[in-house]
């Protein structure tokens, strides 16, 4: 574990910022190492090949089928029959099948139908459907539904990520948050011992009551307590970021002590983009991967509502003792073989059953869709709002504590001059402490607000 930190220390070297004896990880180079490394990166990796699996395993009902046949009887020294074959068929996207074959047939007891000549015979042809399967059959619907599935695997990689880019988010800005606060509360347990060292040694002197160190020492302890719960806060947050940190081997790393985060009040100029985000929500990817269902649907309502029509399959083959012999053979005149099947069950009850279905599927994924894009739509604005009364209530609280350290800074002057009390600058200066700890809240809750909005709009990483 130790070396782990010491490598992650490393390799942040050259993208950290130094400060006094600490290392500040940065908000962009921690979330290009949770989009490299992180598992959930690798998932939706995965989850690529997963849709190129599915189309190619869909295409390999479109591979050539190489077969071959032989079926001998001898019986008292009787050759009954000696049957050779061997061919190759060749599925299309258009419905026509290609075929070929040698067939080489011997016996004594041989079908008149088998008589081939002494060196075989070769045939060439195809086979075409002319009414079910014509537009459309189980091969080329199972291969528009797996190509379909590789798409809707693309759109589910981004939704992984932007779910990740959600969490690191709020993880960093959190653990931002607890650093922010520990800062402010060891402030105040530094101004509080400072301040109960004075206190001591002018009661001593003889200047001030004893009350008055009661009074600070109480103030001492309880921010004491106070940053206690902090220091805790922020062991938790920090063990929490680990999470999100891997190195390219997949191995968990594990943050040192030295490195912190980012300050809160750094520089910020993230601001959603009203009018492109209520323009992209259309792609967003919970809606794509519902459009894509909706496709995969209609494909199979298409090939449904093939199965109508009835099965009129064509067959044509050439027939041939040499190769070279095939062009001197025009259709239907000589050397030939042909034949034709039709059927169609009488009432198609199972068919018109299960296009019914397939439309009812489609009606009820629909009527999904169109509920789903107005949620989307309502959590859209409903975080843009909130960024934009949170970035409102930053502005107005850092106005609120610029007035309270005012209001600090002469309480003191008064208590120096013997016109205040110590409980009186006490009290001026928890309220600036807590209202500084809410104003960290509130920064934190901003930026979080900020990729809350991106998530919504159906973005993550860029």
């Amino acid at each position: 574990m130790k070396k782990r930190t010491l490598i992650l220390l490393l390799i942040f070297w050259s993208s950290l910022a130094k400060a006094q004896d600490s290392l500040q990880l940065s908000y962009e180079m921690y979330m290009e190492w949770v989009r490299l490394y992180h598992p959930i990166s690798a998932q939706a990796e995965l989850n690529l090949r997963l849709g190129q699996m599915e189309v190619r395993q869909a295409r390999g009902a479109f591979d050539p089928l190489i077969y071959g046949n032989l079926d001998k009887k001898e019986y008292k020294s009787t050759n009954y029959y000696d049957k050779r074959e061997a061919g190759l068929s060749i599925p299309t996207w258009m419905g026509v099948e290609l075929n070929s074959a040698f067939e080489q047939n011997t016996g004594s007891f041989l079908n008149s139908e088998g008589t081939v000549p002494a060196g075989g015979l070769i045939s060439a042809g195809a086979a075409v459907n002319l009414g079910q399967g014509l537009i459309l059959d189980d091969r080329r619907a199972a291969l528009r539904q797996a190509q379909l599935f590789q798409q809707a695997s693309e759109v589910e990689r981004s939704r992984f990520l932007n779910e990740l880019n959600l969490s690191a988010t709020d993880m960093y800005w959190r653990w931002a948050l607890a650093f922010e606060n520990l800062k402010v509360l060891k402030e105040g347990v530094d101004l509080a011992t400072s301040r109960f060292n004075y206190v001591k040694s002018s009661f001593l002197q003889g200047d001030l009551a004893a009350i008055d160190t009661v009074e600070a020492f109480s103030q001492l302890l309880n921010r004491q307590y106070r940053l206690q719960s902090a220091e805790n806060a922020f062991f938790a947050t920090t063990q929490e970021i680990n999470t999100f940190l891997w190195d390219e081997s997949g191995n968990p790393m594990f943050l040192e002590e030295a490195i912190i985060p980012q300050g809160l009040f750094e520089e910020f100029t993230l601001i959603p983009d009203f009018e492109e985000f209520r323009a992209i929500i259309g792609r967003h990817p919970d809606l794509l991967i519902t459009d894509f269902e909706l496709a995969s649907l209609d494909v199979e309502r298409r090939l449904k509502e093939q199965q109508l029509l009835p099965t009129v399959k064509l067959k044509y083959n050439f027939l041939s003792e040499t190769l070279s012999q095939f062009d001197e053979s025009p259709f239907y005149q000589n050397n030939y073989k042909w034949g034709v099947t039709v059927y169609t069950p009488l009432f198609l009850r199972k068919t018109r059953g299960a296009i019914g279905l397939a439309r009812t599927k489609i009606d009820f994924k629909q009527n999904f869709r169109d509920l789903k894009e107005l949620q989307l739509k309502n959590k859209l604005e409903t975080e843009l709002n909130n960024w934009t009364i949170i970035n409102q209530q930053v502005t107005t609280f850092t106005a609120n504590v610029a007035s309270l350290e005012a209001l600090l800074t002469g309480e003191m002057r008064r208590f120096q001059m013997g016109e205040s009390s110590l409980f009186l600058v006490n009290a001026r200066e928890v309220s600036v402490f807590d209202s500084r700890v809410t104003l960290n809240e509130l920064a934190s809750r901003l930026r979080i607000s900020y990729a809350r909005s991106r998530y919504a709009a159906g973005l993550g990483f860029e």
